[in-house]
């Protein structure tokens, strides 16, 4: 398998797909999955004609299950470790969910001022801060995040199947046509990560203010969700960001859930397509 050690000696997972000179599209997965949740969006522009990359986020997928270092902080080294040891340019970093945050922290820490992205774009993404608080008035209680910790504590089996077969992807709506081969996949990816990693991204998610990281993306960005994400309320999210991205292009689909990129991935693919064409 391939691997990239970062500076704490964290053993990072990546996909490389593609010829070597082609402009390079750089997926970040959400929580609590893997690279593999970007099967349909790499399949899609590999075939395009981009290199595809994507790694496991540390403690997550089969990057090494490591007791430290779950925060956006090192979400964002690590990522930033892949891109220089891979030494991708002119590159897009495509973040959904956490990853999204991951996009964002990378971006105005490491990949602008590196001069290794040419653009970004946001799905469903956390920021810039998913946690209520007396700047963030509509943000979610701290009980929600706790409700996940003890959830994850007690059986993460169960609380990861009752994630993917209800809100993550719309399945509890009234109408929705479930696959159980989206259920299965999502546990089996969320199942092969360390709880430990797990338990304390939900802080990272949850808790990490990237108001100013989202100020610094000055690159053109994509922001993209649905409005009825049942994770990530997109009027906290999605509209924020397009706020705080100067020169961001907004992209709201009705009825559209969480996992949109699975889901919908016809459209998602279709849509990133012509931004980056554009």
């Amino acid at each position: 398998m391939s691997m990239v050690k970062t500076q704490d000696g964290t053993e990072i997972f990546y996909k490389d797909w593609g010829a070597k000179d082609a402009q390079p599209v750089v997926f970040h997965h959400g929580w609590p999955l893997s690279a593999d949740d970007w099967d349909p969006q790499m399949l899609f522009f590999y075939s395009k004609g981009y290199r595809v990359v994507a790694h496991d986020r540390r403690g997550h997928g089969r990057s090494s299950q490591v007791a430290t270092g779950h925060d956006m902080d090192h979400y964002a080294s690590d990522a930033s470790a892949v891109t220089e040891h891979l030494d991708l340019r002119n590159a897009i970093h495509i973040g959904h969910s956490t990853g999204g945050g991951e996009v964002a922290r990378y971006v105005a820490r490491y990949g602008l001022p590196q001069n290794r992205v040419a653009r970004a774009v946001l799905i469903s993404a956390v920021p810039p801060l998913m946690l209520k608080t007396d700047e963030n008035p509509g943000g979610s209680p701290i009980a929600v995040f706790d409700g996940y910790r003890k959830a994850l504590a007690e059986d993460r089996g169960q609380f990861y199947l009752d994630v993917a077969s209800g809100p993550f992807y719309g399945f509890n709506r009234s109408g929705a046509k479930v696959s159980q081969g989206i259920i299965s996949n999502w546990c089996r990816q969320g199942m092969m990560g360390g709880s430990l990693a797990q338990y304390q991204g939900i802080k990272a998610f949850s808790e990490t203010d990237q108001t100013d990281d989202l100020k610094g993306m000055a690159l053109p960005t994509l922001v993209m969700q649905g409005d009825d994400d049942q994770v990530v309320p997109y009027k906290d999210a999605s509209l924020l960001q397009a706020k705080l991205i100067k020169g961001s292009t907004l992209k709201i689909y009705p009825g559209y859930p969480h996992g949109m990129i699975t889901t919908q991935a016809d459209v998602i693919n279709a849509d990133i397509l012509a931004f980056l064409k554009g």
